[in-house]
């Protein structure tokens, strides 16, 4: 879960009404194709999973974010 280290950079650190999705660096949308590319690469393998990881970790940031707030991700 360090992809969440960048939760430390928002002001406040923690606002349960702010969706993650789209406001943290490491979560915006071009974060998240990168992510998508890494489950594509041929070697080494742990990197597939990497990718995958964090595909999952952000979905499941965007399903918090419908389900506390009505939204998708941060307009």
């Amino acid at each position: 879960m360090i992809v969440d280290i960048d939760h430390l950079l928002a002001n406040p650190v923690y606002d349960a009404a702010r969706c993650s999705i789209n406001f943290h660096p490491l979560h915006r949308f071009a974060a998240i194709a990168v992510y998508l590319v890494l489950c594509f690469l041929p070697k080494p393998e742990f990197i597939r999973f990497l990718g995958l990881g964090l595909l999952i970790h952000m979905a499941l940031d965007s399903i918090d974010c419908q389900m506390t707030n009505g939204i998708w991700f941060t307009p």
